[in-house]
């Protein structure tokens, strides 16, 4: 299921199919004798006559399928239940248990809770904006006097309970524009009026009842209000109208359908889990990182926030040097030139920070490629030397809409573990090989699971068609090989070339995009860039842009939540607390301290005079690894009572003993 975006909102509520494409209500169509074939899903075809309804065919296959059926998909075009079918079609008829069903399913809880918000608050009371369906949910933004707050959901909640239990049939009436103009014109809806005389002149209006609720809308939707079976409305914001900051503020309702109780269940449960694990949240706790309004979406990483990210750096340097790799650093801030000559400038001037220095005016880097080119171009080479694998960290800037920042999911400046590989043409299916390998071997450490999705051509990409075609086959031909499943993402490529994308999947099942690599034949042609070949004449490479992480910091935010703050030892901010038992151990416990740090251990030390259960509850609330309790007993014997985060007590151990237990997980990546 597809989330609408802005331009898409309004074609929710309504039409705009041509003029040829018109339908009429199924109550104005005159049933024919005549038979029509009706190729069905499974590809079979069945003649019936002329007038059936999608329902009427759904039933006539299987019982089962006429009670589970909700509309229908004719020669493309979304229909409802009772559309009338006049001559031969393809049909594909939709259930609850299809993207397609759930989308229906929610556009038309969305309408019942219009519904309700009418019949609680007056129907002259509330001015309806749009109500589209989004990723896992819904909402309806409305102009109502009442500023609505959480407490006022469970009321709507319990309309809306009643306006399912009186199973209101669904029906769609086509009106001219006209009559849409007079109707809403009637009620004082200012929003529906503008959308109306926002449409063209061709466009086909539709408005869907259900009791004495009415709304302009393109559908389609349930047969009846009694189909919906499980919902919860979430939550309430602020929205401007159609997203322009010019127009006045609605208020937004949050709320969230499914087809069956156990599947809501399920999902409030993930959105409870997904509170709890909110990195913002955590990182706060944790004493991760913090943003100030000095910076905004600019993350300040404290102590142990730092200690994640040279951790995260340090494992990704040692794999890429294992593997050939060579670390570069290139400067922040370059001549605006190299922008517009790599094509940066065009595509991405918006998103960029200027400055003028010495009467010319800089950037600061939104990507690393460019000054990487510029390396490559600082030096003559022999197609022995090829492939030529450079990385950096490098720290990007990226001016994002404050309303868009997301704690360091979405920031203005975020540290990018980018790799150019310089390859001859001959060389790039094997590379790109092992950069697939390379990636999943890293993210099998993190235990993530993960999708691959094959961006192509966009709109505004540079280069021929040839090249673009060239460059598609070859990521396509090494993913076939390796018999991964992946699937295409038409038009998402880079402006400069396509990409592999990998999507991971975090504990909570949700994806994120963050590894990706990108073939790219321009920006060695707008650089010039050049080896010497064996035939000793000057060749291109070819370009590899290739991140495993993408972006640090969001890759530590997707961390935070994905482990819910407790960081596997080798990662963890502090691996061991110490905790003696009352102020006689301190010494016994600083003395193990300089153990443990002589061993490379992250520990802490717990002086404070408070009783030991206080003690470790704080260390659990921590999500340390491990802590070690320092006693008498413990002191005598050189020794620790261990407790491990989520497990508790794991008996007496030598702290010997204990260090090379830590160092081998540590070394093991646990």
């Amino acid at each position: 299921m597809s989330k609408p975006n802005k331009s898409s909102q309004v074609n929710e509520q309504v039409s705009s199919l041509s003029s040829n494409e018109r339908s009429k209500p199924s109550n104005d169509l005159h049933q024919s004798s005549h038979s029509i074939e009706v190729r069905l899903q499974s590809g079979v075809v069945r003649s019936y006559e002329a007038g059936i309804t999608v329902g009427a065919v759904a039933s006539s296959i299987s019982t089962s399928l006429g009670k589970q059926a909700i509309g229908g998909i004719v020669d493309g075009q979304n229909v409802d239940l009772d559309r009338v079918l006049k001559q031969d079609c393809e049909l594909f008829i939709v259930t609850l248990d299809s993207a397609e069903g759930l989308y229906r399913y929610r556009h038309s809880a969305a309408h019942v809770l219009a519904q309700a918000l009418k019949r609680i608050y007056g129907a002259e009371q509330v001015k309806l904006g749009i109500g589209p369906v989004i990723e896992d949910g819904f909402y309806y933004d409305v102009d109502l006097e009442h500023a609505l707050s959480i407490s006022d959901l469970a009321a709507i909640e319990r309309e809306m309970n009643k306006i399912i239990q009186e199973n209101q049939k669904i029906s769609r009436r086509v009106v001219s524009r006209e009559e849409a103009l007079r109707i809403f014109g009637e009620i004082q809806d200012p929003y529906k009026l503008e959308l109306i005389r926002d449409l063209p002149e061709d466009a086909e209006l539709s408005i869907y009842d259900q009791g004495e609720f009415f709304d302009l809308c393109r559908g389609p939707h349930l047969p009846s209000t009694g189909r919906i079976k499980a919902f919860k409305l979430l939550n309430v914001a602020g929205a401007y109208w159609r997203g322009n900051s010019d127009n006045k503020m609605l208020q937004r309702i949050y709320g969230t359908a499914f087809p069956n109780k156990v599947q809501l269940d399920e999902h409030l449960h993930m959105l409870e889990e997904a509170k709890k694990r909110d990195h913002r949240k955590l990182g706060k706790e944790l004493e991760l990182f913090m943003f100030s309004e000095e910076a905004p979406g600019m993350p300040f990483y404290l102590p142990k926030g730092m200690t994640v990210r040279t951790e995260l750096e340090q494992f990704s340097r040692e794999l890429q040097l294992q593997e050939g790799y060579q670390e570069v650093r290139t400067p922040l801030m370059m001549n605006n030139r190299l922008w517009e000559q790599s094509g940066h400038w065009e595509h991405y001037k918006d998103n960029m920070y200027f400055s003028d220095v010495d009467d010319a005016t800089f950037a600061l880097k939104p990507m690393n490629c460019p000054g990487h080119m510029l390396i490559f171009k600082n030096t003559l080479h022999s197609y022995r030397e090829l492939p030529i694998r450079m990385m950096e960290f490098g720290q990007v800037h990226r001016h994002e809409f404050s309303g868009a920042l997301n704690g360091m999911m979405r920031v203005r400046t975020f540290c990018q573990d980018d790799a150019h590989l310089y390859v001859m043409p001959e060389q790039i299916e094997d590379e790109i090989n092992q950069a697939i390998s390379l990636i999943g071997r890293m993210y099998d450490i993190f235990g993530f699971e993960y999708k691959i999705e094959l961006s192509t051509r966009p709109e505004d990409s540079m280069g021929s068609e040839e090249l673009w075609d060239q460059a598609e086959r070859a990521l396509q031909n090494v993913l076939d090989r390796r018999g991964v499943e992946y699937r295409i993402n038409e038009g998402d490529g880079a402006f400069y070339g396509p990409k592999i994308d990998f999507h991971i999947l975090d504990a909570l099942k949700r994806s994120w995009q963050c590894g990706t690599i990108q073939l790219d034949f321009q920006m060695p042609e707008k650089f010039d860039l050049t080896y010497i070949g064996e035939d000793s004449l000057k060749h291109r490479p070819v370009v590899i842009h290739r991140a495993i992480y993408g972006s640090i910091d969001r890759f530590i935010g997707i961390l935070t939540e994905h482990y819910a703050g407790a960081f596997p030892l080798w990662l963890a901010p502090v691996q061991v607390k110490l905790l003696p038992v009352s102020d006689h151990y301190a010494d016994y416990a600083l003395q193990v301290q300089s153990q443990l740090r002589a061993a490379g251990i992250r520990v802490e030390t717990d002086l404070r005079s408070e009783k030991l259960g206080y003690k470790i509850r704080e260390a659990q609330m921590e999500k340390v690894p491990y802590s070690l309790v320092l006693g008498e007993n413990e002191k005598n014997a050189s020794s620790a009572s261990v407790r491990a985060y989520g497990q508790g007590d794991q008996g007496i151990q030598h702290i010997e003993a204990f260090i090379e237990m830590i160092q081998q997980d540590v070394k093991a990546k646990v």
